[in-house]
């Protein structure tokens, strides 16, 4: 399996907007978390979050090639659950639907993301330590909060024995974790 210095180089090249590699970062620590609390393999599921999205700047006007290309790029360096991840991630498109734990959780982890960024970006410190999981979970609640973000995916999170509340609260301390990277 690809390790975590060479995920990032590869990132680094194939993802040239700044959000993307912070959303990729934001992904991987939620993975991880995810991971630990499901006595999954944390390194397996960090790598798969981290290099999910590899080729969006490619394909973001082409959604049917999301994830596709991704496995074109990587797929040999990661193992078969992981490539199916990558694909179940996009399975409106790719048709692989999600099946195992890792799918769900990489789908419900690269949804949070995006509420948890856009949280902290509502709060006066724009910072994500004033963020808490009751200011989080009322966010999910209102529809009209981050529109975009499609809360179906995140309850995916249910699939995997969690609830909603457990992935939240598990999501939003490991992107607290990373505020740095994530410049939050």
């Amino acid at each position: 399996m690809i390790t975590r210095e060479q995920a990032l180089v590869l990132l680094k090249k194939y993802l040239r907007t700044k959000n993307l590699q912070k959303h990729s970062y934001a992904v991987e620590a939620i993975m991880r978390a995810t991971a630990e609390r499901l006595k999954e393999d944390p390194d397996l599921w960090a790598i798969t979050g981290l290099v999910h999205d590899l080729d969006f700047d490619f394909t973001k006007e082409e959604p049917e090639k999301h994830a596709l290309m991704t496995v074109d790029l990587v797929g040999e360096l990661l193992p078969e659950e992981s490539v199916n991840a990558i694909k179940a991630h996009n399975f409106e498109y790719t048709m692989q639907i999600p099946q195992t734990y890792l799918d769900k959780g990489l789908i419900a982890a690269d949804a949070v993301s995006g509420l948890i960024i856009a949280a902290a970006l509502v709060m006066p410190s724009k910072k994500l330590a004033d963020v808490t999981t009751s200011t989080l979970s009322a966010k999910f609640k209102d529809k009209s909060f981050a529109a975009g973000c499609n809360r179906k995916r995140i309850e995916l999170c249910q699939d995997t024995g969690l609830t909603l509340e457990q992935f939240l609260s598990l999501s939003l301390k490991a992107c607290q974790g990373i505020s740095e990277s994530l410049e939050l």
